[in-house]
């Protein structure tokens, strides 16, 4: 995949070393667009939403640069058709947590590969189930007090502390850090 020039449309630590795993040299271009929800949205139809423009925003940006492969996603937390998204401060951390305590939830994100200057698009949403141990109050404030939980999908971040509230993982656990690879490999490969 060299020879090709790939921005990732964000600006998350995660997603980049994901990324490079995959033996791709990324520029970081973090998308700046409006992530409020749509009415009636669902957690699928808004992660595609958003990782599509996520990907267009920076295309735009780069309009004039030459030839490019963009790379945007958009990750949410689905417990029972609710979204948790980033917690805004540590109160809404807490109570994401100890909503999610003992049960299970879906971890969708979206993956989208745009070509430029073509705006050629391919897109792939994987959803992820994750069990949550029945963590009492005492453990949910202990990790709340470590700030981890603030900048992370439902409050959690599995590939940290987080990873001691989970009790197991039914498909890509890359999927739940923030960007599932295998998928984003063979996305990248059909860009030639």
């Amino acid at each position: 995949m060299s020879g090709v020039r790939y921005v990732l449309a964000s600006a998350s630590p995660r997603r980049r070393h994901l990324i490079e795993l995959l033996g791709v040299t990324v520029e970081v271009i973090p998308a700046q667009i409006d992530e409020s929800p749509v009415a009636d949205e669902t957690p699928i139809a808004m992660v595609l939403r958003l990782a599509s423009a996520k990907a267009h925003a920076v295309a735009d940006r780069l309009a004039a640069d030459g030839p490019a492969v963009v790379i945007a996603a958009d990750t949410t937390v689905d417990l029972d058709g609710r979204v948790f998204g980033t917690p805004v401060d540590v109160a809404s951390a807490r109570s994401m947590l100890g909503q999610l305590a003992g049960r299970t939830h879906v971890v969708h994100t979206a993956v989208v590969v745009l070509e430029c200057p073509s705006r050629r698009e391919s897109s792939r949403v994987v959803s992820s189930e994750v069990d949550f141990i029945a963590a009492d109050a005492t453990m949910i404030e202990r990790y709340v007090a470590t700030a981890e939980p603030l900048d992370k999908a439902g409050g959690y971040g599995i590939q940290g502390l987080g990873a001691a509230l989970v009790s197991g993982v039914r498909g890509s656990l890359s999927n739940v850090v923030g960007l599932p690879i295998e998928e984003l490999r063979a996305m990248l490969e059909r860009t030639g």
